[in-house]
């Protein structure tokens, strides 16, 4: 892999693309370990020049930053990602043998758009799964791509409070679990805010905090009640539909719970039929 040494004990130069909270706190970890970390300040606010100075980053130009970098990792806003890429894109040459570490949540589609435009750099797709890495917490950074790099992404981390995951060479993987994840975990909480919303205007918000205290574990977990909505979906949608209706009574939004319902209704001719998880999912795919 070029410049890419396997010592562990090796000294890595790392271009980090950019510093936001997330970003500078990986950063640090890696200067942690005695690596030299640079970022761009061109077009960055105030606050990420604080927060890259307190990480203790080293500025360089863009162009200096992609041509002295061994590895390059792009943490940024996701919608950012792409641009991000073809910015470095324009300082990759035929010479240029860097690892570039995609760790932002996109689609696997959006990963392989964005390997092809940093040909002929080296592309591993990444996400993180978890708080940033200080105050002792110790995120995921799951990785999928050529061994080659997800060999050096973990040394990289060797001694950091950032726990790496390899999924495999199949790029696209880390960021298909990064949104698998994210499609539950971040839409549960706007639903938990709509919820208890609809419940405090009609003061009883303290009664489903008290229903739901009763829970200890999450739903994701539960893949085995997947062919049970299924086979009662026809009687969920409805009520879904009456549960938007007091949303919006409340003057909340209530297009999550109608998505909801005609999620539902794709269950509709599985009515009370014994199911197991693929057949369950398989009608979901079919309309």
């Amino acid at each position: 892999m070029g410049r890419i040494d396997s010592d562990y004990d090796m000294t890595y130069t790392v271009g980090l693309l950019h510093p936001g909270s997330m970003g500078a706190a990986f950063g640090r970890q890696i200067r942690s370990r005695g690596h030299v970390v640079l970022w761009c300040p061109d077009g960055r606010s105030d606050t990420t020049r604080r927060r890259a100075e307190r990480a203790g980053l080293e500025p360089d130009s863009l162009r200096g930053l992609v041509s002295r970098s061994d590895v390059l990792l792009s943490l940024c806003p996701p919608a950012a990602a792409e641009e991000t890429a073809a910015r470095v894109a324009e300082f990759v040459s035929t010479d240029t043998h860097a690892l570039y570490i995609e760790a932002n949540a996109v689609s696997p589609t959006r990963v392989q758009r964005i390997a092809d435009q940093l040909t002929p750099m080296h592309v591993i797709d990444a996400a993180v799964v978890g708080s940033p890495p200080e105050g002792g917490k110790s995120p995921t950074l799951y990785v999928s791509g050529a061994a080659a790099g997800t060999d050096v992404t973990t040394k990289l981390f060797a001694g950091t409070d950032v726990t790496i995951r390899v999924l495999g060479e199949d790029l696209g993987k880390a960021s298909a679990l990064k949104l698998a994840y994210s499609s539950y975990q971040k839409v549960s909480r706007v639903l938990a805010a709509v919820a208890y919303g609809a419940a405090d205007a009609h003061g009883v918000a303290s009664e489903l905090l008290e229903i739901a205290a009763k829970r200890n574990r999450s739903y994701l977990v539960e893949t085995d009640y997947i062919p049970k909505a299924a086979a009662r979906a026809w009687r969920w949608g409805p009520e879904l539909e009456d549960a938007a209706t007091l949303l919006a009574e409340a003057g909340l939004p209530d297009s999550l719970l109608h998505a909801a319902a005609t999620t539902l209704a794709r269950w509709n001719e599985n009515r009370d039929e014994p199911m197991n998880i693929a057949d369950a999912l398989e009608a979901l795919r079919t309309e």
